[in-house]
Formats: structure tokens, C-alpha cells, sequence
């Protein structure tokens, strides 16, 4: 839209608008910025990758089965399960597919995190979007991007080793009802590794109340290498396999759907990541090297 003698143009790369002069010059006083309306920064993704990527091949040593079941193109929404004190499956997801199928992937997570000062702004930084139907909506349908979610939420990442690869529920099924509604499948992403990475084996209540957080948990690591432990990973082996895409016979962009179909097919979901992963705990060799 042209203004006086200026004109508002996007460029090739750049994900905001830059003001231009009449001679197609950008304005001495603005620069280009790569962060798009969500907080991410293919700079800082650049970045995380290049730090990321020897703990990914060489501590994780993660292989995946089954990748070229995500899209090249479109929208479509990934569901994995969860674990892990801090959670490790997230940034290994988020990094394979960014690196094998060159797509970014944007994680949708608690709001808790967008609140915490520098971490909140690491966090959008590297594709991370506070879980809300609408945010997603925009990602899977105006948008056409992968969106990562992980529904048995922190239920799943305060469980106690105890309780590891037994998946939670799935809510009530609203990633279902956001995959119908953009019109896109839902991708069943199953990872095996993640729950020995970082295990809990007890919690503190009275400190998590007192924080006011979900949960505050001590984990295996914390009690072998002391305060270091709290941000160590063990090296346990990761496998990620990917199952069939779910594609849901319905119109999108509908008011409501029914509750029951929306329950019914979060729970077959649910159910093949689950028998999933026992069977790969089945033929797993080794923690450590699978």
C-alpha cells in the first residue's frame, strides 16, 4: 500500500514488512528480521540445530522409522508421546524433521513457558506456540505447517519411572477436533528413549505448590551428578517411528462435531501408539544401544 512517496513491500525472506523508499532502497533506520508473527527465528532454529546436533547423533544417537510418512507439503498435525523431566523428545522430533525434510515444525505447548522471562523468548524463538485451538487452526489451516503436539500433556512429563511408556490419557480429544476442523491428518509419531533420558523417581508437592508449577520432580540424574544432574540427559538410545497418517472423513471448518467420534478416534490413536511402543520395548536390546 503506497504512502506518500514510500511503499510497503515484503521481501523474498523476510517474514515482516520492511518500508522502501521510492528508489526500492529500504530505509537506512530498518533492517530485515527473519521472526515471523509467531516468535520464530529461522536464525536462532539455524543456531539450536548446529548446537543440537552432535547431542542428536552422538548422545540420543536417534534413528527414525518411518519419516517419509510426513508431508513434503501441507498442513498436518504431529502427536508423539511425552516424558521426561525436561522433556527430550520435543527437540529431537522438532530437529529430525527440520533436518531430513528441510520443513519447520512448530511446537504447540503449555502457556507456562511463553511466561518465564528469556526462556519464553528462547522458546518461540525456536518454533514454540502457545497451545491454543486458534493458533493452531491458523498453523495447520491458513498456513499449511507441521504442528507438533503432545496430549497427554504434563501428565505425561510428571509421571515416575515406574510408570514410563504407559501413555496417559489424551484429554478429551481436542487435537482431534483441530485436525477435522483444518482439515488435515493427524501423524502418530512414537518414541522409544525418551523416558530413561531423565527419569523422575519422586516429586515434591509442597514445592510445586509453593512455585506454583504442575509438578517440581528429583530426578535419577539430580541424585547421581547433584545440581548438575538437573540439566544432564543420560545418553539412553532414541528410536522415532512414525505410523500411518489418520485422515478423518469429515468437513472441515464445521461449528462443532460430535463429541463421541472426536473421543473415539483420540482413543484409537491413543491405543496404536500404545501397543507401538510395546512392541518396540519388546525387541529393544539395551537401553543404552537399543
Amino acid at each position: 500500500m503506497a504512502t506518500g512517496d514510500r511503499i510497503t513491500q515484503l521481501r523474498p525472506g523476510a517474514l515482516v514488512p520492511v518500508p522502501r523508499d521510492a528508489a526500492d532502497e529500504p530505509l537506512a533506520a530498518q533492517r530485515l528480521s527473519d521472526v515471523d508473527e509467531w516468535g520464530r527465528s529461522e536464525h536462532a532454529r539455524a543456531l539450536t540445530r548446529r548446537l543440537y546436533d552432535p547431542m542428536y547423533r552422538y548422545w540420543f544417537r536417534v534413528e527414525w522409522d518411518g519419516m517419509e510418512k510426513i508431508p513434503d507439503v501441507g498442513g498436518a498435525l504431529l502427536v508423539s508421546n511425552h516424558a521426561g523431566a525436561i522433556p527430550s523428545d520435543a527437540p529431537a522430533i522438532m530437529h529430525g524433521i527440520e533436518t531430513e525434510l528441510g520443513r519447520p515444525v512448530y511446537g504447540l505447548a503449555e502457556h507456562l513457558f511463553k511466561a518465564v522471562p528469556i526462556v519464553g523468548t528462547a522458546w518461540a524463538r525456536n518454533g514454540g506456540v502457545a497451545a491454543h485451538p486458534e493458533n493452531a487452526y491458523r498453523l495447520l489451516r491458513e498456513q499449511q505447517q507441521l504442528a507438533l503436539v503432545f496430549p497427554e500433556g504434563t501428565k505425561a512429563t510428571g509421571k515416575l519411572y515406574k510408570d514410563r511408556y504407559q501413555l496417559r490419557r489424551f484429554g478429551r480429544g481436542g487435537f482431534v477436533e483441530i485436525a477435522m476442523r483444518s482439515g488435515v491428518p493427524v501423524i502418530p509419531i512414537v518414541v522409544m528413549g525418551a523416558e530413561e533420558s531423565m527419569p523422575i523417581v519422586a516429586r515434591s508437592n509442597s514445592l510445586a505448590k509453593l512455585l506454583n508449577v504442575p509438578y517440581v520432580p528429583i530426578t535419577a540424574n539430580m541424585l547421581l551428578f547433584g545440581p548438575l544432574g538437573a540439566l544432564l540427559y543420560f545418553p539412553s538410545k532414541f528410536r522415532i517411528k512414525v505410523l500411518d497418517p489418520v485422515h478423518f472423513d469429515v468437513p472441515s471448518d464445521q461449528e462443532r462435531y460430535s463429541r463421541s467420534r472426536v473421543m473415539d478416534e483420540a482413543e484409537s490413536i491413543r491405543v496404536r501408539m500404545q501397543e507401538t511402543l510395546y512392541d518396540m520395548l519388546r525387541n529393544r536390546k539395551s537401553i543404552w544401544f537399543g
